[in-house]
């Protein structure tokens, strides 16, 4: 009995591990592909200057400024919400009242909406309905009720939010008991025990959930392509009412709209990889923070 028990563990760890050796390998070919054929125009003007000639030469410095200027913006809009509902959930609201329970059902549905709806709901809400409800308030030129920077960094905001939350409440779970309790022991009230001791020590799994939205947040183009992305601008956008571009909605335009696909093959290719590495590294900065925020606390303790 023993001995069948061993081997069908064993069977089930090499069946495992070749799965895992099968996702690094297809990981190596799709990296390698692109490190293949993307590194070779990729150089100081490639990377600074802005594209021309109907964006078969010159650069992809705006669609880069414009991918952090998206990600900062999304950050800044998503990990307040985020973590202010994860911590009604987990410190306020009671688990079986009623508006606990939507506010997870919402929270659980928003994870499984796909991103192309994000898009749509982004346009009619943001654009169409308080964009130009502000325009028409204000009675001036249009705005507000355009595709921006702004509303396209709200839009990925409302997709990354469920990440967000579920990060900053197990984050908060993961706090002992012991120290709320002691903190209220001295006196303090509730507030002052979530924003002193909680929230500090909760902090690097807040920071993992903004690490994974920054992965998800830079690579998406379904919820932008109404919202905010340009085809082409060969500027930087000025302010948060203007239009950008974005890498991988560039990627996306250069492999479905390019008029010589051959002449843009390079470009697309070399843009994919700075996409790659501009990923990974908003991805380090971040994971670097949270090192940093994590050595800290080892040390006040």
């Amino acid at each position: 009995m023993r001995f069948r028990i061993n081997l069908i563990g064993s069977f089930f760890t090499g069946l495992t591990l070749l799965a895992t050796l099968i996702i690094f390998a297809i990981l190596f070919v799709i990296i390698g592909n692109v490190v293949l054929h993307g590194h070779k125009i990729i150089n100081w003007e490639f990377i600074t200057q802005a594209p021309r000639e109907g964006m078969t030469a010159g650069g992809i410095f705006p669609a880069i400024f414009g991918t952090v200027a998206l990600v900062i913006l999304m950050i800044i809009a998503v990990l307040p919400v985020g973590v202010m509902t994860a911590i009604y959930l987990h410190e306020y609201a009671k688990p079986e009242s009623v508006l606990t329970r939507t506010i997870r059902f919402a929270v659980n549905n928003l994870a499984g909406v796909p991103s192309i709806v994000f898009g749509l709901f982004g346009l009619g809400f943001f654009i169409q309905f308080i964009g130009a409800g502000m325009d028409k308030f204000s009675g001036l030129e249009v705005i507000w009720g355009q595709p921006c920077l702004l509303w396209a960094a709200l839009t990925l905001a409302l997709l990354n939010l469920p990440v967000v939350v579920v990060a900053a409440e197990e984050a908060l779970r993961a706090v002992p008991k012991e120290t709320r309790e002691a903190s209220l022991a001295l006196g303090a009230t509730k507030w002052q025990t979530i924003r002193r001791v909680v929230l500090p020590q909760a902090l690097p799994g807040v920071l993992t959930g903004a690490i994974l939205s920054i992965s998800r947040g830079a690579g998406e183009v379904a919820p932008i392509m109404f919202t905010g992305a340009a085809y082409f601008l060969p500027y930087l956008p000025h302010k948060p009412t203007d239009q950008f571009m974005e890498l991988g909605y560039h990627v996306y335009v250069m492999a479905t709209q390019s008029p010589d696909v051959e002449a843009t093959k390079p470009i697309l290719y070399g843009t994919v990889l700075v996409l790659l590495i501009l990923t990974l590294l908003l991805n380090f900065i971040a994971i670097f923070i949270r090192s940093k925020v994590r050595r800290q606390m080892r040390q006040t303790i």
